[in-house]
């Protein structure tokens, strides 16, 4: 189904100046992905889609080949890893095997390891264009005889198209070639592929689109002066998102917690980063604890019956107890407070989850009482939202849930226009 809407949106989309990719939502382990076509001949990929990591990286084992291949040399000023290259004794050199190599380093992050792949041009399908002279990373785990780090989470996935805030990220190639996009993007995450995929816009979202309708507030991004990947270079900045949430409330009541763990320290600790990666939302102990406990109150309040909880979550309701409004579940509002006293609203669509037929959970997670960042917004938060981050003013616009307006990401053509749920 993602292939072939992809191929739709490649013959339908010429007409538009941004490239919009479909957005699919593993249903075992709520990862989103997309399809890409790399190389010649054509390789199609199921890549993850992740904010937080660095660029396109994909697997080339088994004898994969590709004749427009361009290995970037290790010594070349766009390579960002200097003292990083790789080397490969195969017999036979090939993409993933190449020596004098621009070294890209790639992060397992679904279990902290770290290895190497190596960085190169090669075209590129994407949207409605063959676009060439696009650097991605590519992986050989074959020869550094490791077994792929994500196909243990999501066997379909052989990459990861990584859009944080760097210079090999697509959008900011895309906004430099001869494409000259507008240097953003915007995402509309599905809570389900039941109806249809949800919609990435490399360029952000277009004039004509019905997404355009939607107000998005838009709030400062924040840049953490500290690195938070696997692997940096002394004084390089965090690549990630980073948002300033002032304080939380729950059921428009604000929490009790020292909010000074919401500040960037002179470390870089703390802070609030937007992570799709992770499904569920991650906060400091700090905050977890009163989150819960007010939670729990105000549920009381509406008559919600408490039950066991269930790993990993620490407030856990019987399903029966619970109504049911436009938004999801009838549960106690959540608010990011941003700067300005701007909220963002969480409604029971982006806070409960279904652990089963009979009990829902809070979706979020305790991360410890001295976690690197106080607060990492997860996937399942950000599902039905339509968030588009402009990497020239170095903003977020944000339309909290899209189910107030009877829409969803889900319900979309491929040409990325939402079809009303009415």
């Amino acid at each position: 189904t993602l292939l072939s809407l992809l191929t739709i949106a490649l013959l339908s989309s010429s007409c538009t100046s941004q490239f919009i990719l479909p957005i699919g939502k593993d249903p075992v382990t709520n990862l989103f992905y997309t399809s890409i076509g790399i190389g010649t001949p054509r390789h199609n990929f199921d890549v993850l889609i992740d904010l937080g990591e660095s660029m396109l990286w994909y697997e080339c084992n088994n004898n994969y080949t590709s004749s427009t291949f361009n290995p970037l040399p290790c010594q070349s000023k766009l390579c960002p890893w200097k003292n990083q290259c790789t080397e490969c004794n195969a017999p036979l050199r090939s993409p993933g095997c190449s020596n004098n190599t621009c070294d890209t380093p790639i992060s397992n992050p679904f279990g902290g390891l770290l290895f190497s792949g190596e960085t190169g041009d090669d075209v590129l399908f994407i949207s409605d264009s063959k676009v060439s002279g696009l650097f991605s990373g590519c992986t050989d785990s074959d020869y550094y005889h490791l077994d792929f780090p994500i196909s243990k989470a999501f066997p379909k996935a052989r990459g990861i198209l990584g859009l944080g805030r760097t210079q090999f990220a697509l959008p900011t190639q895309l906004s430099l070639s001869s494409h000259k996009l507008p240097h953003k993007f915007a995402l509309c995450l599905p809570s389900s592929n039941k109806k249809g995929l949800g919609s990435l816009f490399i360029g952000g979202i277009p004039q004509q689109n019905s997404l355009s309708k939607f107000h998005l507030t838009t709030i400062p991004l924040v840049v953490n002066p500290f690195s938070t990947a696997p692997t940096y270079d002394l004084g390089e900045p965090s690549y990630e998102y980073f948002i300033d949430v002032k304080s939380i409330k729950v059921g428009g009541q604000a929490l009790n917690f020292k909010t000074s763990v919401l500040s960037i320290d002179k470390k870089g600790n703390g802070g609030t980063k937007i992570r799709n990666l992770h499904s569920h939302t991650l906060l400091h102990s700090s905050i977890y604890k009163p989150l819960v406990r007010d939670f729990v109150n105000k549920a009381g309040d509406k008559n919600i019956k408490k039950v066991a909880s269930v790993a990993p979550f620490g407030a856990c309701f019987d399903l029966t107890t619970i109504g049911r409004t436009v938004t999801g579940l009838d549960v106690p509002t959540i608010d990011l407070v941003l700067e300005g006293g701007v909220e963002w609203t969480i409604y029971g669509g982006n806070s409960m989850v279904l652990v089963n037929k009979n009990v829902a959970c809070l979706g979020f997670v305790d991360g410890g009482k001295e976690p690197r960042t106080a607060v990492v917004i997860g996937g399942h938060i950000l599902e039905d939202n339509l968030l588009e981050f402009d990497l020239v003013s170095s903003t977020l616009g944000f339309s909290s849930s899209l189910l107030v307006h009877n829409a969803r990401c889900s319900n979309s053509d491929a040409k990325g226009n939402l079809i009303s749920d009415e």
